[in-house]
């Protein structure tokens, strides 16, 4: 599988305040290249931590043009929720139906709790890690979507899942906008946030750098 990571973040490498709100970083011009992105991917992930902090539906920011980019698709984008616990909200925009949400828990999601995501519109889908039951392992997630037709992957957030799968080794590709804007806070959360490198860090090569709206897009191969 083809993993390819995309975010926004201020010029102190912020994702949102210290309050975990939704800023808008991105111009008009981003926003359509996300869109891109999306259209070109076979599912897009993000953890529950962004689906509880911004409610995202995962669908183009634009609806008009999504059948054009994705003409020669077998349809729009399946959504991923990294979500151990099941936390994700019944009413979540991104349970709404369409396209398929497939949802990543672990061993701590009860048999109930389970059974009212999948009736909310969730295909649950278990990868607990060995190491730990209540955790999710994401090689083995990953695995389980690409048995699903997954080839490629667009990874959206937040700090903890963007840092677990760098962690893990299963990035391939990184692409970061830069906004002109500075948002502070040692709360706030960052592009990669979880327990952080310390003796060896992710190799990444600069492959491209463009401006776009009033800010940089750089454009990262991963080692």
């Amino acid at each position: 599988m083809y993993v390819h990571a995309n975010a926004a973040t201020s010029v102190d490498g912020k994702l949102s305040t210290r309050r975990r709100e939704q800023v808008r970083i991105s111009g008009n011009e981003d926003f359509a290249r996300v869109d891109r992105l999306r259209a070109q991917a076979d599912a897009v992930l993000v953890g529950v931590g962004t689906v509880l902090a911004d409610d995202p539906s995962l669908v183009r920011h634009d609806e008009a043009h999504r059948a054009s980019e994705r003409a020669d698709a077998d349809g729009p984008p399946a959504r991923v929720v990294v979500d151990s616990r099941g936390r994700t909200p019944l009413d979540a925009a991104i349970l709404d139906g369409e396209p398929t949400t497939y949802l990543l828990a672990s061993d701590a999601l009860s048999a109930d709790r389970e059974r009212a995501l999948a009736t909310a519109g969730a295909t649950v889908v278990r990868a607990s890690s060995e190491g730990d039951r209540a955790r999710v392992d994401l090689a083995a997630g990953l695995d389980a979507l690409a048995e699903r037709g997954v080839d490629r992957l667009m990874v959206e957030g937040g700090g903890e899942v963007i840092f677990s799968l760098f962690d893990a080794g299963l990035v391939d590709r990184l692409t970061l906008y830069v906004g002109s804007l500075v948002i502070g806070g040692r709360d706030a959360p960052t592009l990669a946030d979880g327990e952080g490198f310390v003796d060896s860090f992710p190799s990444l090569s600069l492959e491209a750098v463009e401006r776009l709206d009033d800010g940089v897009l750089l454009s990262y191969d991963v080692a």
